[in-house]
């Protein structure tokens, strides 16, 4: 599984890696709206909350639709400003169309990849966004409501309230990391430059790979998550490339932006030593599907107390030899398996250290 990026014949300098203090802010949002997706911020989520202003943590409940699920596009600039006002007047730029669909596109969009009618101007398609935010909850109604009858408004009262959210906490945070984030960028540009995109991707994420075709036809970046979707470098013709935005709150998320038009945008967690290496998807739907068998579950059990030979496990469980082999094999292909030799005996045991992270596997996976 694995979503695309093809930048076939694009040049190396239209590959940006920067920090971003809206994407950073919509990141931290993300963290105090959905705490469960990381643990490693519990004390800064919970801190945070609690020092809150009431008619503030009122107004970001109004509006988290837009990064609670999901990021809004609008929180993923494409070109990244030195500051939170820089960004936030680029994003005053955007036309009420091309706004309003980013706002709407994750929980009111019929699809994210297939350009579909301004709710602004068609009277079927404000009815179907009306619809789905009332699904959503009466909050988000409203919030919908106001936003197609008075965009500009709207856009107003969410400026201010990003500007009262770097007031209230984001400032000091931007001062802490930003400076962490720009010393990424700086490192992932000069491996860019050094040792071009292949190693650079490997050394951004795990989850990203580059793909080249035979003879140097096409190339493609590939990202491994589980919603797939498709694009270009050159989606917006009059800026393309690919952008890359390093965040300190961001793990265990991958956000890849590749909404129709726009210029294709990564937000990728700043390694550390607290954030383990992302297992492939396949891997792990490998590692589930080896465990799913009921035979391979009591070898398991076995295997987790001890190191057994196929001979020991044959007897255990009452079956033949070379069927015992054909499970150890699967498991082993698998990755959950450690086998050593003594002797002229072959020892199996379970890997309980595979085993153990799995479930973080499997989250990691699915909140990527």
């Amino acid at each position: 599984m694995a979503n695309v990026i093809d930048i076939t014949g694009l040049p190396p300098e239209r590959v940006v890696f920067s920090p971003s203090p809206l994407a950073e802010l919509g990141a931290a949002l993300h963290a105090l709206s959905e705490p469960g997706h990381h643990p490693g911020l519990h004390g800064w989520v919970t801190a945070t909350n609690s020092a809150l202003h009431t008619d503030l943590a009122d107004r970001l409940c109004e509006a988290d639709f837009l990064w609670r699920s999901a990021r809004s596009d609008i929180l993923l600039p494409a070109r990244p400003g030195a500051t939170l006002a820089e960004e936030l007047d680029e994003l005053d730029a955007i036309d009420d169309e091309r706004f309003v669909a980013a706002v709407f596109e994750i929980t009111c969009s019929a699809s994210y990849t297939r350009c579909t009618p301004s709710p602004l101007v068609d009277p079927d398609e404000r009815a179907r966004v009306r619809e789905m935010a009332a699904a959503r909850g009466p909050r988000q109604a409203a919030f919908t409501d106001r936003m197609l009858t008075d965009p500009d408004g709207l856009r107003r009262w969410l400026r201010r309230l990003f500007e009262d959210c770097e007031e209230a906490f984001f400032g000091d945070i931007w001062r802490r990391v930003g400076i962490q984030l720009a010393a990424d960028a700086r490192h992932k540009t000069e491996l860019l430059r050094h040792k071009g995109l292949s190693e650079t991707l490997s050394a951004t994420s795990r989850a990203l790979t580059l793909d080249v075709g035979e003879g140097g036809g096409t190339t493609r970046i590939l990202v491994d998550k589980l919603a797939q979707g498709r694009t270009t470098a050159f989606a917006n013709p009059a800026d393309p490339g690919v952008t890359f935005l390093p965040t300190s709150f961001g793990w265990p998320h991958l956000l890849f932006s590749h909404a129709p038009g726009w210029r294709p945008v990564l937000q990728y967690p700043v390694a550390g030593t607290e954030l383990p290496a992302p297992a492939a998807l396949e891997l792990v739907h490998q590692r589930l599907e080896a465990l799913a068998h009921p035979m391979r579950m009591q070898l398991c059990r076995s295997l987790s107390r001890g190191p057994h030979t196929t001979g020991e496990l044959a007897r255990a469980y009452g079956v033949t030899a070379p069927e015992v082999s054909r499970h150890i094999a699967t498991l082993k292909k698998a990755g959950l398996i450690l086998t050593r030799r003594r002797g002229r005996y072959v020892l199996h045991q379970l890997d309980l250290q595979t085993v153990a992270r799995l479930g973080s596997d499997f989250l990691e996976g699915v909140l990527r």
